[in-house]
């Protein structure tokens, strides 16, 4: 899939209660600090992976706090968990952009991404890319288990549009 660009002031703050993380960002030349940071941050993105429940085979996570670049690597089962894992690693407070390295066992058409817009609704979303504002219901079912309801969206948040069924 490449690169995929995120707003890096949005998303799941994974990093807020991270010392390693937090000493970086206050030194950022220290190279040892930044190094602490780069593993404390990838460990959390990868645990937050787990959560979602999205299996892939010999998964790695790797923050570059320089950049805010995520870089995640591994083979998994479908187009759909792929593109989730991105998601996952994307849509965390602090990353700028994903570099997916990842291998997928059945590959299939790549969905688009959309990001939230302040006054975005599933409903103007579905509107948008399928003609149906009815048709949310898939672009809700496309990003669970990260979206736990169809009201819960956020403003800098990418979200899987995938073709119109």
């Amino acid at each position: 899939m490449g690169m995929i660009s995120f707003l890096k002031e949005a998303g799941e703050k994974l990093f807020g209660k991270k010392p390693e993380v937090a000493a970086a960002i206050a030194e950022p030349t220290n190279a040892e600090k930044l190094a602490a940071a780069n593993t404390a941050a990838s460990e959390a993105i990868k645990n937050y992976i787990r959560t979602q429940n999205l299996p892939a085979d010999d998964l790695n996570i790797s923050f570059n706090g320089t950049d805010q670049i995520v870089t995640v690597t591994g083979l998994v089962a479908s187009q759909e968990i792929q593109e989730k894992i991105v998601l996952c690693c994307g849509n965390v407070d602090g990353v700028a952009g994903v570099a997916d390295q990842m291998q997928c066992a059945e590959p299939a058409e790549e969905c688009q991404y959309h990001m939230v817009s302040r006054g975005d609704t599933l409903s103007a979303i579905a509107k948008k890319y399928y003609g149906n504002a009815n048709a949310y219901m898939q672009i809700f079912e496309a990003n669970k288990p990260m979206l736990s309801h169809p009201d819960k969206i956020y403003p800098g948040q990418n979200l899987r549009i995938p073709p119109k069924a």
